[in-house]
Order: structure tokens, then sequence, then C-alpha cells
């Protein structure tokens, strides 16, 4: 006897005290419980301590944070039958634990190869330019797929971001010629939009200058005046045709005669 108890008591309270504390389940805030009972679904638990009395009942804890996954590099071949290598981020997280656990085997496993399909299966359908220049629409147009077909699995897709994409060597330089293709055009145009401009400008201020006689003179004098601002330059002064009209009107018809 222990405690004036027999031995059979005394090792029974031991027993019933250990299997209270094998049934105890802690459940965190970010985690649910499915609950079952002999096999059938009887519920979700929330956070706090549980009893889970075996082999009658069993407990499946569920992860609700988000889960940021990554998505195998994916060989692929766009829609303008060029191939190259993707890989991509999704993330993710449960809503509704009991149908993550009762209507798909494992979770995590089957979204990840669904992002996996769907990213083959999305690239295969867009150009190479587009796959480049418009990421933002491919991400949401994976986001809107993928989410629809976990949808009853209890998961809810919030993003899926294209990370990388490998091309083969040949293609990089064929992109890289292209590239500077580009910019010798837009040089080109760039250059030819200035002179038309400076054109257009000259036109006006010839225009200016001709309405006023004495402002092309003015003109004259200035460039004149830069041109001599050199000191080792040599400045000619050609005579205006005015000055000699004038010097003729002065001389007379008596000039020429005598001459």
């Amino acid at each position: 006897m222990t405690l004036g108890l027999p031995i059979g008591v005394v090792v029974t309270i031991a027993v019933v005290l250990v299997y209270f504390a094998y049934a105890m389940r802690i459940v965190t805030e970010f985690e649910r419980g499915v609950m079952f009972f002999f096999g059938r679904f009887v519920g979700v638990k929330q956070p706090g301590l549980r009893l889970v009395f075996p082999p009658f009942f069993r407990m499946t804890k569920v992860d609700l944070r988000t889960i940021v996954a990554d998505v195998p590099p994916q060989d692929v071949i766009t829609k303008d039958n060029v191939s190259a290598s993707v890989n991509a981020v999704i993330y993710f997280r449960v809503v509704h634990p009991d149908k993550a656990v009762l209507q798909v085997n494992d979770y995590l496993y089957a979204t990840s190869q669904l992002a996996q399909t769907t990213l083959r299966s999305v690239l295969g359908s867009v150009e190479l330019d587009e796959l480049l220049s418009e990421r933002e629409k491919i991400n949401d147009q994976l986001q809107a797929l993928i989410d629809q077909q976990t949808d009853p699995w209890g998961i809810k897709v919030s993003s899926v971001e294209v990370k990388h994409v490998e091309l083969p060597d040949a293609m990089k330089r064929v992109m890289a010629r292209q590239a500077e293709a580009e910019r010798e055009r837009r040089a080109k145009v760039i250059a030819a939009d200035g002179e038309f401009q400076a054109s257009r400008q000259l036109s006006e201020a010839a225009r200016v200058l001709g309405s006023q006689p004495g402002s092309l003179q003015l003109r004259y004098l200035q460039t004149v005046v830069e041109v001599a601002a050199s000191n080792n330059s040599t400045t000619l002064f050609p005579l205006p045709l005015e000055l000699m009209d004038a010097l003729k009107r002065i001389a007379g018809p008596d000039s020429g005669e005598g001459s």
C-alpha cells in the first residue's frame, strides 16, 4: 500500500494521468486543429489547450500563415517559338483548414505542382516580347488561374511573381543587335528632328532680318566682332553693295567720262 491506497489504485491513477497528459494538445494562434472521431470529421479546433483522446479522436494541425514557395525553373517554348527557362515564386495560405485536409492529400505538394504546370501553360501562350515587357500582366494571369484551381482545397493564392527568364546565348546576341539598331534609329530620328526645327528657326530669322535692312547690317557687324575675338585670325571686311551704289551716285555721270 502507498499512502493508504492499494497498489492497483495507484497504478490506475498514474495511467490515467499519463493518458490525460498524452491527450493534451496545444494549438497555437497561427494554427487550427482539424478534429476526427473514429475517422469522421467533427470540427475545427481554435487556438488553445485541447484534449484529444486517442484512439477515439485524432487531430491534424494546419498552419494558416502565408507560405512562400519557389517554383523550380521550367523549360518553356513561347508562342513565337523561343525556348526559355523561367522560374517563379508563389505566395499562398490556407483559409479553410478542413478543406485543406479533406479535399487534397498534400496541399503543399499539390499547389507546387499546379503552379509549375500553370506556369508552362501560360508562358507557352505569350510571345517573348510580352514575357519580357508585360511581366505584371502575366503575374496577374498566373495568380488568377492558380487561385481558381486551388479554391476547392481551401487555399488562397495571393501573388505569383516570375523571378527570372533565362534565354539561350544566341537569342541574347540577337536581342543585343536589335537593341543597338533601335538606339541608332532613335538617334537618327532625333537628329533629323533637330535639323528640321533648326531650319524652321533659321527660316523665321531670315524673314525677320529681311524685313529690316538695317538689322542685316547689324548682324553682319556682330559676326565680325565674334570673329575678331580670336587673336590669331585674319578678318576681311567686304564692302556692302549699298555702299558701292552710294559712291556711284556721288561721283555722277561725269566721273565716268573723265576716266
